[in-house]
């Protein structure tokens, strides 16, 4: 049971103002790496709350569904501009982003992961491919500036964070679909 107590360090270590301000700075950190890693925190912590609340899940979250909607919905909230930015001047909005991304999103997606069937979780890989796609011409091609509290070069280097993703998202969704691994063993 140590995954938990893993889990909790780093979302405390992230939680901290002087590592929560560095990684706010900067708008690719901010989005490609503090918002993963808390809810790659929930992930960790999702265990305790397993163990702890198992008829919950069983009954909430019995074919995944649930659980990867809720966590969709809310990571998709934090995909929006004005978020971000509230998220960065507003102190509670702030504790909402770490509370929702490692609760709302890091537990329900361990839960549910699991018991989506393969063809369920492609069609979540080809949802993020669309979202990171529509989110990175968004930010490129957009002739204002979205985030108040960053500049616009760092919005284009945010757009090309999304576009390399959803391009490497999309290799690993054709490597899936197009290699069969029974060939290499």
């Amino acid at each position: 049971m140590e995954q938990p107590k893993y889990g909790l360090a780093l979302f405390i270590f992230l939680a901290i103002p002087p590592v929560a301000h560095l990684m706010e700075s900067i708008m690719i950190i901010h989005m490609h790496m503090q918002m993963p890693l808390i809810v790659i925190a929930g992930i960790l912590m999702a265990p305790f709350f397993q163990k702890r609340y198992p008829n919950f899940f069983a009954e909430w979250n019995e074919d995944g569904i649930p659980g990867i909607l809720l966590f969709l919905i809310v990571f998709g909230f934090w995909m929006i501009p004005k978020t971000m930015d509230d998220a960065l001047t507003i102190v509670p909005v702030e504790l909402f982003k770490f509370f929702s991304l490692a609760i709302l999103c890091g537990i329900p997606l361990r839960d549910s992961w699991k018991k989506l069937s393969d063809k369920k979780k492609n069609m979540v890989f080809i949802l993020f491919i669309i979202l990171f796609s529509l989110m990175g011409s968004l930010y490129m091609f957009s002739p204002n500036q979205l985030c108040n509290n960053y500049l616009q070069i760092e919005q284009v280097t945010l757009a090309w964070g999304f576009f390399i993703t959803a391009a490497a998202l999309l290799i690993y969704v054709l490597q899936l679909l197009l290699i069969n691994p029974d060939d290499y063993e």
